[in-house]
């Protein structure tokens, strides 16, 4: 029997989740965005009317206030888009018990074997689609396919509202065409390393030399060749929350940086991220783990054991150290990356003497107490209202 793979993602999922609960939003141009009060910072998300004028996510405000002056701006909560996602999940999970969460606004779907519960494909996705829209008031595009990578590329294919199936036997006809940038797992620097290869469209790599692109990409050439033939064997697998291994974040950057103090920015700001994460799963971890890839697209990571922790001073301590351990001035890197780790081991702490124990406590304690004022704050008013002071820009200071 083969497989049928949903990948179901929701659209524009940040605004429409606003509109849900401010219906004034409805049919007017309207983003979520960094800071609406100064109108400065980026996009995060913008609904579909928006985008007609030509916004985008990730596109400074100011530059889309040029764009559409009634342009809604709307803060950024993302605490109700954790509680949106869940409910999402919690949803699609009366179609199938293996579902796959890929971000906080898609997931795969296993529905192999359940045409005697919900029908043919077309007729399952679109149960799903009337469903979330009856019962959240959200929208989504589904894709169906054979597999999860083409899954994922039929949902780009029809948005917002479509479903789309896409067979191992289209792929020459219906994907080839398209720009390598185009395909998932492929960012701005590996289309540009493609193109130096004269690698330009989905067509070209599919039919590119296999050992080249390992030789060049490593692993990862291996699955490139394969997604553009088609190809993809790896299994969805569903996770419970109890199920989580590790919580991290990592950024492609948009250029290649070999100062640290950069890099020392971009770490603090992942660093933070991790550990609100953390706290929303309820989640202490005994390890943490920062990983780098350099220009050549090789990577390196580096952990070190920490106390059971989830609060971002620890997170950021440990990740600095590591990073200034492996950092070399002569190399430059394009990702970087840090994860807490280790929620089931046990941390083999220092020990240390009853007379520091109290003064160890109290530190603690005020850095805990510190951090709940700060998840409070973000809670009522959106994660990137408050921020550490290293972070924020002259700009908005």
């Amino acid at each position: 029997m083969e497989k049928v793979v949903f990948l179901v993602d929701m659209n524009a999922f940040f605004i429409t989740c606003e509109t849900r609960r401010n219906p004034e939003l409805k049919g007017r141009p309207a983003a979520v965005a960094g800071d609406p009060i100064k109108r400065s910072g980026i996009i995060l998300a913008a609904n579909y009317e928006a985008r007609a004028h030509g916004i985008k996510t990730t596109m400074t405000v100011s530059h889309a206030m040029k764009l559409c002056p009634d342009l809604l701006l709307v803060p950024p909560d993302h605490q109700y888009y954790e509680e949106m996602s869940e409910k999402v999940m919690t949803y699609l999970s009366r179609f199938s018990p293996v579902i796959e969460q890929n971000s906080i606004d898609e997931a795969w779907i296993d529905m192999s074997g359940t045409e005697h519960l919900f029908g043919d494909p077309m007729k399952a996705a679109e149960m799903i689609m009337e469903g979330l829209k009856r019962e959240l008031q959200l929208w989504c595009s589904i894709g169906i396919s054979s597999n999860k990578f083409l899954a994922k590329m039929a949902s780009e294919m029809k948005k917002p509202l479509g479903i789309t199936v896409l067979k191992k036997e289209d792929v020459p006809q219906k994907l080839w065409p398209l720009p390598v940038q185009t395909m998932y797992g492929v960012g701005a620097k590996t289309r540009e390393a493609l193109n130096k290869l004269k690698i330009i469209t989905i067509r070209d790599l599919a039919l590119f030399d296999k050992n080249q692109l390992v030789s060049i990409f490593g692993k990862s050439g291996i699955s490139m060749h394969e997604h553009a033939n088609g190809i993809d064997n790896e299994p969805v697998i569903a996770h419970s929350k109890d199920d989580v291994k590790s919580i991290g974040k990592s950024v492609t950057l948009s250029r290649d940086i070999s100062r640290i103090e950069e890099a020392k920015l971009i770490l603090m700001k992942l660093a933070d991220e991790v550990s609100i994460r953390a706290r929303r799963k309820s989640k202490e971890g005994c390890t943490v783990q920062i990983s780098l890839k350099y220009s050549d697209f090789k990577t390196i990571t580096r952990q070190c054991t920490v106390p059971r922790t989830n609060l971002y001073k620890e997170i950021h301590r440990a990740g600095l150290d590591l990073l200034k351990d492996a950092w070399n001035d002569k190399k430059p890197i394009r990702l970087i990356g840090i994860a807490l780790t280790g929620f089931e081991e046990t941390a083999s702490g220092e020990q240390i003497s009853f007379f520091d124990l109290d003064t160890q406590h109290q530190s603690q304690q005020k850095d805990h107490q510190l951090q709940e004022a700060l998840d409070e704050i973000r809670k009522k008013y959106g994660n990137d209202m408050v921020s550490w002071a290293s972070l924020i820009s002259d700009e908005r200071t």
